[in-house]
């Protein structure tokens, strides 16, 4: 899926490394242990004695460099998941494999070819040479600024080096040059075959996942292609299997194609856009009327219609769009003043089309309906007339579904003619770079007066309501401008920001507000009233690559109707399956917003096409010029995962028959075989293998299946994760039961805060950064990164503080267990028992952390918060002179090392043993924890937010007191019980306090309290007396405490007395003492001692 790279991070300052040494020979003592005791080797458990399985996956890397941090970062949050499913009992799969189909290796191999035969080996580049890089550089950076400069007219142009040339770090990059930093020199020259590729690179990332402490069962690890004949034949049953249930069909499919070259261009072809892919727009007609200005300006639009209308035709702006349900909204069109346009013949639909030179270009090769291309000419395209931008402005067009009659070309500088067709349609309502463009020209008279746009195009023209989306309105770009405080069309940050938001939520929750299809979702009707469009002539289909692509012939790409085979996504029965499951109960998406995602995806995704003719892979079976790619073998190879070790075994990736565990040869793995194992079909005739194995093979796939969990780099939304979906559901359609349960999704990772990058030296390589800071140091660095769909950061800072805070854990542990100065026996005190409920609560909130992937979250209750404990607890009893409890700090240390054993299994292993605990950590029960006590988690947060408060109280404490005693109460004034009286009332013991609460509070103030003075110290009363009973419950809001918070101080005074360094320390009953100020009175109040200093 995800290419693996290679950079060469910047050196660190060298530190002290004992610690770390330290971690790493245990890890690697540690990874041997566990290889011997076969603790990742997961086999199906069957009989009444049944584990629930749980399966995980992750998509398999390209194999043509070394893991990164990026991949480490998403990895983990599956090793964490597979490790927490082990301690609560469950019998754990987690499998990994290599991806190596498609066209990267192949087209790496290709160019370092071609780099030996025009250099040598090992090749003498031009620009070893400085002057002349120096040179090929200074070009390099003219084109990129020129390319920028062509996509973005209005932009300033950056001097020195572009974004593009800095990326490449120098913009000069040679295949030779980045094997080196992997390869020995002397053995490069053998990567001209692309299969040595094969052979190379998925061995070194075993040991290199396996230095991080992968939890993987090795055996069912293999690679892609045909190179490997098992997962080869897996592979054509899939494919034989669609095409019997008409999955996948042929005719011709929109691709990327290369005029020049006059064929397909594939991914080694390009010498940019590697990796996309057709983009589908909907073209939009809008008939340009009969001209109302005189004038020079719009003469050859006058004449051209003319000429049109003795041919009887029509001349349309043809805007492209991904939103044609959106068209009820039109007020404007938009064009670039400055663009250059053309008047382009339309043989299919008899009719003149005004749009770029470029998109007419790509148009001419585009099929308009049942195979006819929109011209004659398959290429070809007659140009009748061109326009500068400023010469279409002030234009009268009839927009279809709009409300207004007529409405105008106005201009618009932000227009790239490198995307769509140059023109731009308006809908301000929901289209927020459309409604600030509106509304510069309807505030700006000399913006209007500058392009000739008189006020009667542009001022009666109001934003059209269409769709309503619950928290934005029925305008929801409006809402979104105003919401970010969007004044110009050129911030493109807020305004990227504002339409990703708008556009995913109109999607997915926004509701019709006008035409046939008022109150329904925008999603159900999307494809209707696109395809309604369609058929009234109203708009047309036209396709162009998703950014740009350009060939090694130097042509700009566009994207070409081919023969091919293609797999019907867009099928509409498929569609309503896949869709049904993801919104249903049997799917976990774990983010509102990925779910969003999986729908927009489901809805959008259409014919795909399935093959290539060039790469690696596997075969078409009924067709073998065409060969597999990429997106389409790797969408159920997770059910492989599940025989793979029966087939393949350990140490045998490429699928070497002779390894073969059960000695299966794969050219008997036929269909018929295949469906036996699957699809609980009949043993097949005159089969070679035994029913007993295909049998062993059968059951094992039902027990590990569904597939539980899926984990992923939120960027294979779109593709990978969606089509996997539906290729479960085509292969097994009548067990929706055996299709996947959940996908997790993360953002990208930064490193130190910034995006990872060769030039920053920030750019980590996961082998690398294991030698540099421990593998659990990184595991811990990674858990601390995020857990959302946003890009997370790893912190170098956070990986070195890892080896301190695990080495010197590790050491109190041992000590402490080995220490005679504990107290034993059944009696336990107050702070003993503080801190047994303490553990209980962290047990309870660490596994729902990582229940719910939100691993961040479990190393903050599960490490954090039970240091922070523990450090209570400890110096509790030092200060206190009183001995720590055995039992209670055993149960600490035992429940922290499991807590944390999913992030750091190395260290959670070697102290296991070290404390005396038998068996693997990895296999141990999570810790059994009794019902958190929140009266005694009240009690202990009584106590420390006491002592944070008094160690306030001293630093503002003026020079020279003399003495300070506690002041307690029992009893809140009046104005303090009818606050709390009126709460109780509110509070409801399913949904406590209303989430309007202080907003009616407000109001009651104003009714109920007679000293207007007060009424700010009511509401902050309220709001702290809130926040405490959305901690503890109802509790919280009793006139009378609950526990003895004089009894609380003073067993703890002695602790007391040392953290605030007083030597005497008193505690008094405000009751009675009879001196006390009424200011410092006022000061205290139930569950809220005060210290009196004076």
């Amino acid at each position: 899926m995800e290419n693996l790279t290679v950079a060469v991070a910047a050196a660190a300052p060298v530190r002290g490394t004992a610690k770390r040494d330290a971690l790493r020979s245990n890890e690697k003592s540690v990874q041997q242990k566990w290889e011997a005791h076969k603790a990742f080797e997961s086999e199906p458990e069957y009989g009444d004695s049944t584990k629930e399985s749980f399966m995980v996956t992750f998509p398999y890397p390209y194999s043509n460099g070394h893991l990164h941090i990026g991949h480490a970062f998403t990895l983990t949050k599956a090793l964490f998941r597979a490790q927490y499913e082990r301690h609560q009992g469950k019998n754990v799969l987690f499998p990994f494999a290599f991806h190596c189909t498609g066209m990267p290796i192949q087209a790496a191999a290709n160019k370092l070819k071609t780099e030996i035969a025009l250099y040598g080996s090992p090749p003498q580049f031009p620009e070893n040479d400085a002057e002349v890089r120096a040179k090929m550089e200074a070009e390099l950076v003219e084109k990129a600024i020129a390319k920028a400069k062509a996509a973005a007219p209005e932009a300033k142009a950056k001097s020195g080096r572009t974004k593009l040339v800095a990326k490449t770090g120098g913009g000069i990059v040679r295949q030779w040059n980045i094997l080196k930093m992997m390869v020995p020199e002397d053995e490069i020259p053998q990567f001209v075959d692309p299969y040595h590729w094969l052979q190379y690179f998925p061995p070194i990332c075993v040991e290199h996942l396996k230095n991080f402490g992968a939890c993987v069962d090795w055996r069912r690890s293999f690679i892609t292609t045909a190179v490997n004949p098992y997962y080869d034949a897996f592979i054509r049953w899939q494919f034989d299997t669609l095409r019997k249930k008409k999955k996948v069909l042929f005719g011709k499919r929109n691709n990327v194609f290369s005029l020049v070259d006059g064929q397909v261009c594939a991914d080694h072809d390009r010498s940019e856009g590697e990796g996309v892919g057709p983009q589908e727009y909907v073209l939009i007609k809008l008939q340009v009327l009969p001209v109302e200005e005189d004038g020079p300006r719009h003469a050859k639009m006058a004449k051209l219609l003319e000429m049109a209308g003795r041919d009887n035709k029509k001349i349309y702006f043809v805007p492209a769009t991904l939103r044609p349900e959106t068209m009820y909204g039109q007020t404007n069109c938009f064009v670039l003043p400055e663009g250059e346009y053309g008047a382009y013949t339309v043989d299919a639909t008899e009719e003149i089309f005004i749009m770029s030179p470029r998109s007419a270009r790509g148009l001419s090769c585009q099929t308009y309906q049942d195979g006819q291309y929109y011209t004659k000419e398959f290429g070809k395209i007659d140009c009748l007339e061109t326009f500068k931008g400023d010469e279409l402005l002030g234009l009268p067009l009839k927009a279809p579904l709009a409300k207004y009659e007529k409405v105008y070309t106005l201009p618009l500088l932000t227009i790239s003619m490198f995307k769509g067709t140059g023109i731009v349609t308006s809908v301000p309502s929901d289209a927020p770079d459309d409604y600030v463009s509106l509304k510069a020209l309807q505030d700006k008279a000399d913006f209007r007066a500058k392009y000739g746009i008189t006020d009667e195009m542009v001022l009666p023209y109001d934003v059209v309501p269409i769709i309503s989306i619950a928290g934005y309105g029925e305008a929801s770009a409006e809402f979104m401008c105003k919401k970010l405080k969007i004044k110009s069309p050129n911030e493109k940050a807020k305004l990227t920001q504002a339409k990703d938001e708008t556009y995913l939520k109109g999607f997915t929750i926004g509701i019709m507000t006008v035409g046939p299809y008022k109150g329904k979702k925008v999603s159900d009707v999307k494809p209707i009233i696109r395809q309604e469009m369609i058929e009234a002539g109203q708009a047309c289909l036209y396709f162009e690559p998703e950014s740009r692509v350009v060939s090694r012939t130097n042509d700009e790409c566009i994207v070409a109707a081919t023969d091919q085979w293609y797999l019907a996504y867009g099928e509409e029965s498929w569609t309503e399956l896949v869709k049904k499951h993801v919104l249903g109960d049997n799917f976990n998406a774990y983010d509102a917003n990925a779910l969003g995602r999986y729908e927009y995806t489901i809805g959008w995704l259409k014919e795909w096409a399935c093959t290539r003719q060039f790469g690696l892979g596997t075969y078409l079976p009924w067709d073998p010029v065409w060969v597999i790619e990429s997106l389409s073998d790797s969408t159920i190879y997770m059910a492989y995962y599940t025989i793979s070790n029966h087939l393949q075994g350990n140490n045998n990736l490429n699928g070497d028959p002779s390894k073969s565990p059960e000695q299966i040869d794969p050219k008997d793995l036929t269909s018929e075989v295949f469906d036996y194992i699957y699809l609980n079909k009949s043993f097949p005739d005159d089969c070679k293998i035994s029913e007993e194995k295909l049998k062993s093979m059968r059951d094992e796939f039902r027990y590990w299946y569904p597939m539980t969990l899926r984990i992923s780099g939120k960027d294979l939304i779109g593709n990978h994760l969606t089509m996997a979906l539906f290729n479960h559901a085509a292969i097994w359609e009548d067990e929706p039961e055996l299709w996947p349960r959940g996908y997790y999704c993360n953002g990208h990772v930064q490193v130190d805060a910034q995006k990872m990058s060769k030039s920053k030296g920030n750019f980590l390589m996961l082998d690398d950064t294991v030698e540099k800071y421990s593998a659990d140091a990184t595991r811990f660095a990674c858990a601390d990164a995020g857990d959302s769909l946003d890009d997370a950061n790893f912190s170098r800072e956070t990986a070195d503080s890892a080896i301190n805070s695990l080495s010197n854990e590790e050491t109190w542990m041992v000590e402490t267990v080995a220490s005679s100065d504990l107290r034993t026996g059944d009696e336990y005190n107050f702070m003993d028992n503080v801190l047994v409920n303490e553990i209980n609560r962290l047990i309870a909130s660490c596994g729902e952390a990582y229940a719910t992937m939100q691993f961040r979250e479990g190393l903050q209750r599960g490490w954090h918060e039970m240091l922070l404990a523990r450090n209570d607890y400890r110096s509790w009893c030092n200060d206190s002179s009183i001995p720590m409890h055995k039992t209670v700090v055993s149960k600490w240390i035992e429940a922290l090392v499991i807590l944390i054993c999913p992030i750091c299994p190395h260290w959670s292993e070697k102290v296991w043993s070290k404390i005396g605990k038998e068996g693997l950590a990895v296999k141990a029960s999570w810790p059994s924890a009794d019902v958190e006590d929140k009266l005694l988690t009240r009690q202990a947060k009584f106590l420390r937010d006491a002592l944070k408060k008094y160690r306030g109280n001293i630093g503002k404490a003026k020079k020279g007191w003399k003495s300070a005693s506690i002041l307690v109460t029992n009893s809140y004034p009046e104005w303090k019980v009818n606050v709390l009286e009126h709460m109780q009332e509110q509070y409801s013991d399913d949904t406590g306090l209303p989430t309007t609460f202080m907003k009616d509070m407000k109001k009651w103030s104003g009714q109920n309290v007679t000293d207007k003075r007060l009424i700010k110290d009511v509401m902050q009363f309220a709001s702290f007396m809130r926040d405490e009973s959305n901690e503890v419950g109802r509790v919280a809001l009793d006139l009378e405490l609950a526990f003895d918070q004089f009894a609380i101080l003073e067993v703890s005074l002695t602790y007391l007395k040392c953290q605030l360094n007083i030597p005497e320390l008193d505690i008094l009953d405000l009751k009675t003492v009879e001196d006390v100020p009424d200011r410092v009175a006022g000061l205290v109040s139930p569950g809220g001692p005060h210290l009196w200093i004076r």
